[in-house]
């Protein structure tokens, strides 16, 4: 049915084209004394008729590369959310009219005059579209209830009111023993495209990368049914980023919101960005037992260091002990004192000295 409707439209274009300029170009070639059934070829029906013949006949090649372009956009629309389209569309009726009151003064330039009227009016349909493409998020605050509709207006949660849960603070679990004890209330938006990496993880052909896809679907599955918290599973996208972390953090300044995360690199593009976090590491260094210089631990050292005769032990929270000295003691539990902590939003590392070295000192 398109493929028909394209060729019907080139078809006009030459019937038209024929119809206007035929005589005057039959009269040219000076077949003004040809007759055919007495009509003579300077008839503007026998130019309508020759000119949509050969229009359509030079045209087949762009027959298909039309209709491939008309489906395109007919996917690509039906996919976008009406009032993303709505948003398009107000902006190119905007960029429409600035060309309409542009075009006398355009109009006006000698010869190329028409020329730059009709490249000025694409380009700024075109640019119109993309800018009201870009804020239809603001946009939406200017018709609250009309634009997006009443029904998806509920389900934007209150300005600072949001808490985002990226693909790694939902793998890692701890998420949910923290709802359960209340230490995080509002409301939980979960976006789609997070839900489509965690998707693609758990398809993910590697053994390790699918347990753990399919680990952070059970956890979303209990933290709805079984926590009382408001979950939002967000329908949108951001087609011009790439990156998961960037379509995060840009939904996180649209909703006012807070990225709930344990990941150190998205929280330090955060804090750069201006956006708030919450970082489940730092919130388990903030429960863990103090350890202060100078106290005496008891640890089983069981590898090697990155350093020259360093040993590597763990406490039961899982904080990492590094022991000076402690290569020989891989295998064996000793007592340690401590000499220094480093803490940081990766974790917490506990420097320490066997303590029978310090005796031996």
């Amino acid at each position: 049915m398109i493929k028909r409707i394209v060729h019907l439209f080139f078809a006009m274009i030459g019937i038209v084209l024929g119809y206007t300029f035929g005589p005057d170009l039959f009269a040219l070639i000076h077949t003004d004394y040809i007759n055919l059934n007495g009509q003579p070829f300077t008839s503007p029906f026998f130019g309508a008729a020759l000119g949509g013949g050969v229009f359509v006949l030079a045209t087949a090649w762009a027959v298909n590369y039309s209709v491939s372009f008309i489906r395109w956009f007919e996917e690509k629309l039906l996919k976008a959310p009406l009032p993303d389209v709505f948003a398009g569309v107000l902006g190119t009726v905007a960029g429409l009219i600035v060309a309409y009151l542009l075009s006398p003064a355009v109009t006006s330039i000698p010869i190329v005059g028409k020329v730059v009227q009709i490249f000025l009016s694409l380009l700024l349909g075109i640019l119109g579209f993309r800018i009201g493409y870009s804020k239809r998020e603001e946009l939406k605050s200017f018709f609250p209830g009309k634009f997006g509709g009443k029904e998806k207006q509920k389900n934007v949660p209150k300005a600072g009111d949001a808490k985002l849960l990226d693909t790694s603070v939902i793998i890692d679990g701890r998420i949910a023993d923290i709802i359960k004890t209340g230490f995080l209330d509002g409301t939980l938006v979960i976006p789609t495209f997070v839900l489509e990496e965690l998707q693609h993880i758990a398809d993910s052909s590697d053994v390790l990368k699918r347990n753990r896809g399919r680990r952070g679907l059970d956890i979303l599955n209990r933290i709805q049914k079984e926590l009382k918290i408001k979950v939002n599973v967000m329908e949108i996208d951001f087609e011009d980023i790439q990156e998961v972390d960037s379509k995060l953090i840009r939904l996180a300044k649209q909703l006012n919101g807070k990225v709930v995360t344990n990941d150190f690199n998205l929280n330090k593009v955060c804090e750069l960005q201006g956006v708030p976090v919450l970082n489940i590491n730092d919130l388990a260094n903030a429960v863990k037992p103090i350890v202060l210089p100078g106290e005496e631990i008891l640890v089983q050292v069981i590898k090697d260091g990155k350093e020259y005769g360093q040993g590597i032990g763990y406490l039961d929270d899982g904080t990492m002990i590094v022991v000076e000295g402690g290569k020989e003691f891989i295998g064996t539990r000793l007592e340690v004192m401590v000499t220094s902590v480093l803490q940081t939003s990766a974790g917490r590392m506990i420097f320490a000295k066997p303590k029978l070295l310090e005796k031996a000192l």
